[in-house]
């Protein structure tokens, strides 16, 4: 689909971005047609953004077990409809929306109806994901996007980036299970409030309190060192934003090629937490959105 210079691909698969461009420029790290999408690269996050730990988590009195879809780390990662083919509801040549519904399922049973659409315009594209919970009982509810922001050739070491949040999310080393939100005054390597290169920094943590324009509007960019980049914007419907600079150590072709921006209804672990937790009554439904566009 394409308008105003923009275009963008979507994929079935996951309600996946696959590509982004303006006037040719890729905005997002695309993959091929004919290419496995490279881990979640796009992906429509859905009903939890990032982990639940050790896929337990207790709802309404009752104790949840979800599969372990980070084995390494042994935690449920980021939803349940990451790989699930959506339904074409409706296309136009500068719109689509897809539809998906999860079942009640083991560790998850709650059917929800998800859908979303995607469309270009003067303003980049935008994205908004709609839950409705059509099961009797209420069901807890998160969400988010998952592109690899691109701004230019070459990795994210050299990338100049604007990150408007006063607090970090600190999680362990090793299972990046979260600990406790610190101030990022505390904590000067993430904070990149005002421009900054990213340099070796590593980055894969939640970030809130975040500084929004007068409408509401949370803004970070990324650019390269022409001044040429991209900007993902989000409301108040999302609190959160994960920010991954894509370390793949050993793995040339993916490694800090682009710089992950994830708006979130809810922080990680969240089922657990409870915290901004979306909880879906019966019938009703939520809707979050999202905006990328070239600078």
């Amino acid at each position: 689909m394409a308008a105003d210079g923009y275009e963008a691909t979507i994929a079935t698969i996951g309600a996946t971005l696959r590509a982004l461009a303006k006037d040719d420029r890729d905005l997002v790290v695309p993959f091929a047609e004919d290419e496995v999408r490279p881990a979640y690269r796009g992906a429509t996050l859905a009903p939890w953004p990032n982990r639940v730990v050790d896929g337990k988590y207790s709802f309404g009195g009752v104790e949840h077990q979800l599969a372990l879809t980070e084995p390494a780390r042994g935690h449920a990662l980021h939803g349940l409809l990451a790989w699930v083919d959506f339904d074409v509801v409706a296309t136009a040549s500068d719109r689509v929306v897809l539809e998906a519904t999860i079942p009640a399922q083991a560790g998850y049973p709650f059917r929800v109806v998800v859908q979303t659409e995607f469309a270009v315009g003067p303003d980049g594209l935008t994205q908004s994901v709609t839950a409705t919970n059509t099961d009797a009982v209420a069901a807890p509810w998160g969400t988010g996007p998952h592109p690899y922001l691109s701004a230019g050739s070459g990795r994210v070491d050299a990338w100049i980036l604007t990150l408007p949040a006063d607090e970090v999310l600190l999680v362990t080393e090793d299972r990046l299970s979260p600990v406790r939100v610190d101030a990022i005054d505390a904590h000067p390597e993430f904070d990149f409030r005002e421009p900054g290169i990213i340099c070796e920094t590593f980055i894969d943590h939640a970030f809130t309190s975040l500084t929004r324009d007068s409408a509401g509007v949370a803004t970070v960019t990324v650019l390269a060192e022409d001044g040429h980049g991209v900007a993902l914007t989000w409301d108040e419907r999302c609190p959160w934003v994960q920010i991954h600079t894509a370390d793949t150590p050993g793995v040339d072709g993916t490694h800090r090629i682009g710089l992950a921006v994830e708006p979130m209804t809810c922080p990680p672990d969240a089922f657990n937490s409870g915290v901004d937790l979306v909880v879906l009554e019966p019938g009703e439904s939520h809707t979050a959105a999202w905006s990328i566009a070239a600078v």
